[in-house]
């Protein structure tokens, strides 16, 4: 998935309403979106490495979108509005292996009176709801992490998954891990631990758990592998 315009590095001056940033490209300071309401861990500290994109929308109150964060020699792309684009063009080009069988991909499809899911899967054997997470966590060396806070949305898709699985469905999760040079994924027990428990539930009836990592360019950004889900109860530090 290509950005709208090119890349323009920056350093983070603060983040602040949850939705704006401060930067300073060069030798000015500029306002920019942040597409990312949770917390952000470790990524937020002033003098960070940032990459913003230029909208070409006149009609936007803020032109410039900051899409990653450099931590340690790794980006974190912190844009989840893209992360449904990475995984819609990822279904299109039949890069998600266990995902592969399926011809038709229906975005945004609700279930039930109060739910939507990310997709709607079809093939000519089955059907299948698909979410999609995106991780923007990493408190371990090569470890990302889901979720960031207390997530009862994310909980409650889990409820939904199990329900749809009942009725016919199949059902999965792809956790997006939107950090570079992370080889493992689990979920973050300590911070959200009703979250943990209603993922080990789903497991067990069925819901699929899948975990890509991506790939960065000048460009933009694009799925890459499968990474190990790896279950653990204890808090990470």
């Amino acid at each position: 998935m290509d950005f709208e315009n090119k890349l323009i590095p920056g350093v983070l001056i603060k983040r602040y309403k949850r939705f704006f940033v401060d930067v300073k490209l060069g030798n000015k300071i500029i306002t920019a979106h942040c597409p990312n309401p949770g917390s952000m861990f470790k990524l937020l500290d002033k003098g960070n490495s940032v990459w913003v994109t230029e909208s070409s929308n006149p009609k936007r109150k803020l032109k410039y979108t900051l899409q990653i964060i450099e931590i340690d020699g790794n980006k974190f792309c912190v844009n989840t509005h893209i992360t449904n684009k990475i995984i819609n063009e990822a279904l299109n080009k039949k890069l998600i292996k266990k995902l592969a069988d399926f011809d038709s991909i229906k975005p945004e499809q609700k279930f039930g009176s109060n739910t939507r899911f990310d997709f709607l899967l079809n093939s000519k054997n089955k059907k299948a709801f698909l979410e999609v997470k995106s991780v923007t966590l990493s408190r371990i060396k090569d470890h990302a992490e889901f979720p960031d806070s207390v997530t009862s949305r994310g909980k409650k898709h889990l409820e939904n998954l199990m329900l749809a699985n009942k009725q016919g469905y199949e059902s999965y999760i792809v956790f997006l891990v939107q950090i570079e040079n992370c080889k493992s994924f689990g979920v973050a027990s300590d911070i959200d631990p009703e979250y943990f428990r209603v993922f080990k539930n789903a497991l067990k009836k069925n819901v699929k758990m899948l975990c890509y990592d991506c790939k960065f360019s000048n460009k933009g950004i694009e799925i890459n592998s499968e990474i190990n889900i790896i279950l653990n109860d204890k808090p990470h530090s």
